[in-house]
């Protein structure tokens, strides 16, 4: 029951209707028995400045932060994590005695699943399908994980370019390549890791992938493909990887635990992850009954 002593916890976002954040949050604050309430807000970009000064006006205790505001927020904040700051985007804020902090859970969430896996990271090489802010912390996890080498494909010449000239002062060692789409042909024989950041699949456009069917009898035995989308699941890049012999990662288990890992920072103790990824399983299966 929420009462005049609920603690408030969040998400920003827009749109933010597609969340499914409150729904894993509030299952593990109930299963916890802890005081607090996740809700979803809206805010457009033009109001984004406004919203932060609302927050601590009516004393919000931490959020995460989703499309658009991922690397608009950092100028709103008092302090950003080393790995934020590396990664150039912040997903999740705390207040704090000074203020806003911010950090990116979105690296630990994306290498949950890949680090189950026993994979010599120093011998593969990543694909990287897409140059925006998602694929910046997949640069981050990949140069964590050690590949062999990065390789970022977009359509863009020149926000190629930029998205590589931004990580040159990096406190991450990253090595990447940037590839234009076209080339991918040449590339994809070579991935033992392909990650999709972009939206080309996600629902309602459930019957597009953003690799040609004609392209995956190229890839090797067991290339790992990496969605990080998790509505449909699987999309049709996992099924065709699939088909092909390739392990298929979707996006769930990366939501779970990037979700876990800020509900940790903000309650300052352990979570049921269990919990969290059973109720978006169940939620998920509901939608498509």
């Amino acid at each position: 029951m929420i009462t005049g002593k609920t603690k408030l916890l969040g998400v920003i976002g827009y749109p933010i209707e597609h969340s499914l954040s409150p729904v894993m949050h509030n299952a593990a604050i109930a299963e916890l028995g802890v005081d607090y309430a996740y809700l979803p807000f809206a805010i457009k970009p033009e109001d984004l400045s406004r919203a932060i000064a609302g927050f601590e006006a009516i004393g919000i205790q931490g959020f995460n932060v989703t499309i658009p505001h991922k690397q608009a927020i950092m100028p709103l904040l008092s302090e950003i994590s080393p790995l934020a700051q590396a990664v150039g985007a912040v997903n999740t804020v705390c207040r704090t005695e000074h203020g806003w902090q911010g950090t990116n859970t979105d690296v630990t969430g994306f290498l949950a699943p890949l680090k189950a896996l026993q994979r010599d990271w120093q011998q593969t090489i990543a694909v990287i399908l897409g140059n925006g802010g998602a694929a910046r912390a997949v640069v981050a996890a990949c140069s964590q994980l050690g590949c062999a080498a990065l390789q970022v494909v977009g359509r863009d010449r020149q926000k190629l370019q930029e998205f590589q000239q931004s990580w040159q002062d990096s406190p991450l060692v990253v090595h990447l390549q940037t590839v234009l789409w076209q080339d991918l042909p040449q590339l994809l024989p070579t991935a033992g890791l392909i990650v999709n950041t972009t939206p080309i699949g996600m629902h309602p456009h459930d019957c597009q992938s953003p690799i040609p069917l004609e392209m995956f009898p190229g890839l090797q035995p067991e290339t790992i493909a990496y969605d990080l989308i998790y509505n449909p699941r699987p999309t049709l890049f996992l099924q065709q990887a699939a088909h092909h012999g390739a392990i298929p990662l979707d996006g769930l288990e990366m939501l779970i635990q990037q979700g876990a890992a800020a509900l940790e920072l903000w309650l300052g103790r352990s979570v049921p992850v269990e919990v969290m990824r059973r109720s978006l399983q169940n939620y998920l299966m509901q939608q498509h009954e």
